[in-house]
């Protein structure tokens, strides 16, 4: 399967409604989060996304991040990935740089690694040395993905109420 990893277009308009309907349709959590409709149209999300970017988002309490979309056969959108261009101390704690999640009916296929591999390839381009990816203690197909794409554990944190691994990926 030929798979792509973009940032939304809005050639991606009607992919990205499928794609989120599944997520809100399912009740679980969003993930990434910034990937959420939040009450807003496609193009508002476009410019939104955009201004994210930015190092105005700063005075919002985020740091600058891109969303990127995995994109499959015929345009479908089958997961999608947060990269927060730097930590705060938040994120260095329980967030990290990455943020990815696929739509559960395309789960169980390699998808979130093959997407996550491409995202570091990316980011190795981008001349960062190493990035942080956390998930909760639970979420043992995350922590394989992050293991098998050469996460090194760092430690385990709790974050409110929950445990949640933190790993480091050395890209050079």
């Amino acid at each position: 399967m030929k798979l792509k990893l973009l940032e939304a277009s809005i050639e991606h308009k009607e992919a990205y409604i499928d794609y989120i309907n599944e997520w809100e349709d399912s009740g679980e959590d969003i993930v990434p989060a910034a990937s959420k409709r939040d009450g807003m149209s496609y193009e508002e999300l476009l410019k939104n996304w955009k201004e994210n970017k930015g190092e105005e988002v700063i005075e919002k309490g985020f740091v600058p991040a891109t969303l990127y979309f995995l994109i499959g056969e015929s345009e479908r959108i089958l997961g999608a990935l947060h990269f927060r261009h730097r930590l705060n101390d938040e994120l260095l704690h329980s967030g990290g740089h990455i943020g990815y999640g696929v739509r559960s009916s395309e789960r169980n296929r390699g998808l979130a690694g093959n997407m996550l591999d491409m995202a570091l390839e990316m980011i190795k381009c981008m001349e960062y040395n190493r990035v942080l990816i956390t998930c909760n203690d639970k979420n043992t197909a995350s922590a394989k993905t992050i293991e098998k794409n050469g996460g090194i554990l760092e430690d385990v944190v709790e974050v409110e109420g929950e445990l949640n691994i933190r790993y480091w990926i050395n890209l050079r």
